[in-house]
């Protein structure tokens, strides 16, 4: 169990900006080994992540005027919330992809345009499109039912935090090795970690549907069965985007970067919000 915690703080302490420091720092420690095995723990953070927006969220939606502004705005203020939680983290790895991919069509030089910490108009195009499409799929979500919109901000941070574990798993690292932060991360995590990775994931899509049903949220709108279908149609949608950026990664890099990482979160996170929406 203390394995455990120290391994989860670790990947909070990577992978967010919520503090980890001190005493509290000390005690976890830190290794090349102790962060790979934090890899599986990715999804993990998604939920923390995800219950902090969630909660944001649903406070907003209580006290905002009921119009039907409010899911938009409140979908606004708990993207913003998520971004600073994450210091934009994954956003930043959306940017630096689409700059390198989209400014070159050479590999190398894709690659050096990647670590320019510069960003470039492919890079903000993504960043800002994808931003809008999420608030915009966040509030057509809360137009049908605000707790089924709170739901999927919960579900869609964990869910789109365990497919890049895939892409870790079968697909090797690129790029400069020895400057790169996310090198021992990105080394070939294993089974155990993946495995820990996928339980933290079937546990908050569990605990999605207990809490549907338990709170009778969604009777509403939808009936037990089609909240299951509906689920499944966003996890599904969500594993189709990372086999097609895993695709596109593979053919244009041969691999993946810390950077793709992070986009694949991104472009997962959308495709689950995209994929829950078409479902219903």
């Amino acid at each position: 169990m203390s394995q455990f915690i120290r391994h989860y703080l670790l990947s909070l302490q990577f992978f967010t900006r919520i503090p980890v420091t001190g005493r509290l720092a000390n005690w976890v420690g830190f290794s090349p080994a102790m962060l790979r095995a934090s890899a599986g723990h990715f999804p993990g953070v998604g939920v923390l992540v995800g219950a902090l927006v969630a909660g944001f969220t649903v406070l907003l939606l209580m006290t905002l005027p009921s119009t039907g502004s409010a899911p938009l705005v409140a979908a606004a203020l708990g993207t913003a919330l998520g971004v600073l939680i994450t210091g934009a983290f994954h956003e930043d790895g959306l940017a630096d992809v689409f700059d390198g991919l989209g400014g070159s069509a050479e590999r190398d030089r894709a690659l050096v345009i990647m670590k320019d910490s510069r960003v470039g108009a492919f890079g903000a195009i993504a960043v800002m499109l994808a931003l809008l499409c999420k608030v915009a799929l966040l509030a057509l979500l809360g137009d049908v039912s605000a707790p089924l919109m709170v739901a999927a901000l919960f579900a869609a941070q964990v869910v789109s935090r365990t497919w890049p574990l895939l892409t870790i798993r079968l697909m090797p690292h690129v790029g400069d090795a020895a400057g790169s932060k996310s090198k021992p991360l990105a080394d070939q995590i294993g089974a155990a970690a993946l495995m820990t990775g996928f339980i933290w994931c079937f546990m908050a899509l569990a605990l999605v549907i207990y809490a549907q049903a338990a709170a009778e949220f969604i009777v509403i709108t939808l009936a037990g069965s089609d909240l299951l279908q509906a689920l499944a149609g966003a996890v599904l949608a969500s594993l189709v985007a990372w086999a097609v950026m895993a695709r596109w990664f593979w053919r244009r890099l041969g691999g993946f970067t810390g950077d793709c990482l992070g986009a694949t979160q991104q472009v997962c996170e959308l495709a689950f919000y995209l994929g829950l929406a078409l479902s219903l």
